[in-house]
């Protein structure tokens, strides 16, 4: 995809209140980093009285996946996971504002030679990632230590697009940009031996996936991992990112690649890429984003897991009259 282009068409008058949006975001993208946190941790806290869709949401997963969790425990669990939430929003901006030199002083690497190794030998890597609420600013320190390929899902507001295409772009200028369709455009990347940014572990469906167990629970698990691997011939290597405590700062972590895949059974690998996300998550709960319907696909005859959740309304496009 082409870089993203400022167009005049973007100062329209309906637009003001994006920008503005954008120029507070940024403001507040300056203040002190232990500042930031207590602002992230105060708006997921009025996020957990003001979005009831959004609790019920999290709330049932958290039951699904921790039943033997004590309603106390999965509570405490609950608020802590908002505040993350919260805090996602704040680094949302310090990724997509802040210098790279700020954001370096924040993070520790471990693992960076699982990467590069088979990048200086040539191979292509499919880059796992997972939804944590550190994702936006784990793909920042990612596109600051390496040469990452990325997917994109366009934004229907052109000025919120335009300034995340540039947000997530300063931090690699020779990276690639794919549309989330964009299969074939991975693939001749991955043979090229680049390595392209990829997260599986959100429910798309079952016509590109399988049921694969994640807690236990049949989930909706995309093949494309797999398919990538095998056609792009390429390794894939997880990586995570984790919030430390206080004001610390972050870890990223490069896992070893999962040399399993591709094995030749897609419902073997979404297995193991499943267990490998589960693993992670049990490694910190708090900070994963448990307020996306994981479970919204069932197999044929068990109950909607999210059942009288209202629905987020998507608004129609205008047809433009030429």
């Amino acid at each position: 995809m082409q870089k993203p282009r400022f167009r005049a068409e973007l100062l329209h008058p309906r637009y003001w209140p994006t920008w503005l949006l954008f120029a507070l975001w940024f403001l507040i993208a300056q203040l002190p980093y232990r500042w930031q946190l207590g602002l992230g941790r105060m708006l997921g806290r009025l996020m957990l009285r003001v979005a009831p869709s959004r609790r019920t949401i999290a709330e049932r997963n958290l039951a699904l996946c921790f039943p033997d969790m004590p309603d106390g425990e999965r509570r405490e669990l609950l608020r802590r996971n908002f505040e993350s939430s919260g805090i996602a929003v704040m680094e949302t901006g310090m990724a997509w504002f802040r210098a790279s030199r700020w954001l370096r002083k924040r993070l520790s690497v471990e693992g960076l030679e699982h990467l590069r190794e088979p990048q200086a030998r040539g191979q292509g890597v499919v880059l796992m990632a997972m939804h944590f609420t550190t994702l936006e600013i784990g793909a920042g320190f990612m596109a600051m230590n390496h040469k990452v390929d990325g997917m994109y899902r366009p934004h229907r507001n052109p000025v919120y697009d335009y300034m995340q295409r540039k947000g997530r772009e300063r931090h690699g200028e020779d990276s690639e940009v794919y549309q989330r369709k964009d299969v074939r455009g991975m693939l001749r990347a991955l043979k090229r031996g680049r390595a392209v940014w990829y997260a599986p572990d959100q429910d798309y469906g079952i016509k590109q996936g399988v049921f694969a167990p994640l807690f236990g629970v049949p989930a909706a698990t995309v093949t494309g991992t797999s398919r990538f691997a095998r056609v792009g011939r390429a390794l894939v290597v997880p990586y995570t990112v984790t919030r430390l405590e206080g004001d610390a700062g972050y870890h990223m972590k490069i896992h070893p690649p999962i040399e399993e895949i591709p094995s030749g059974d897609e419902l073997q690998d979404a297995i193991l890429v499943n267990q490998f996300v589960e693993a992670r998550i049990r490694d910190n709960p708090a900070q994963y984003m448990w307020v996306h319907r994981r479970f919204k696909t069932r197999p044929e005859g068990e109950p909607d897991v999210y059942e009288g959740v209202r629905k987020k309304k998507r608004k129609k496009r205008k047809k433009r009259r030429r």
